[in-house]
């Protein structure tokens, strides 16, 4: 309805609107989620340490979650440890009684997204239609702005949920003082 089409009743209801917005949703999605560490698409799992040890460089293999879209970081008593990825499978050096806790981003359900993210994927979604179905250049280029403005908005918005870091300002008044 954004670029003035009609409105889509489900991506299978053969309309053009519906036939590339069943094509590109999916990616869309995975792409806005993995934008930033939505707090509502972030999760952590203890991983299972696979019995095959890899072949190189690294001590340990272990499974990514199954629902994983993006790693940000693996830990280990709380502490970043170093690892590499490989198809479905982390590789790191870590012990046998370790455990490694993967946090990571998940394909959150629409139910879940707050108004904000919505509206910047809904805009992403006028975009992609404006080129492909309206085919007006114009148009989906005010529609990208308006995404892209959207989605600024959007982590500026997410980024106030959580509680303010404080900056350790310590160290820097001690080298004063000396």
């Amino acid at each position: 309805m954004l670029i003035g089409g009609s409105p889509i009743s489900s991506f299978t209801d053969g309309t053009s609107e519906a036939t590339v917005a069943g094509a590109m949703y999916e990616d869309i999605a995975r792409a806005a989620l993995t934008n930033c560490r939505w707090r509502f698409s972030t999760d952590q799992a203890t991983l299972a340490r696979l019995s095959d040890a890899p072949t190189g460089r690294f001590d340990a293999a272990y499974q990514m979650p199954s629902d994983l879209l993006m790693l940000n970081a693996v830990t280990v008593n709380d502490f970043n440890i170093q690892y590499d990825t490989y198809g479905s499978k982390i590789y790191c050096d870590s012990g046998v009684n370790d455990v490694l806790v993967a946090d990571y981003i998940f394909r959150a359900d629409e139910t879940v997204w707050p108004p904000y993210f919505t509206i910047a994927v809904e805009y992403t979604m006028a975009s992609v239609l404006a080129t492909s179905v309206a085919r007006d250049g114009q148009l989906a280029t005010m529609m990208d702005q308006k995404a892209s403005l959207q989605m600024m908005q959007a982590r500026r918005l997410h980024s106030q949920q959580q509680t303010t870091k404080t900056l350790n300002t310590n160290r820097f008044i001690a080298q004063r003082r000396s």
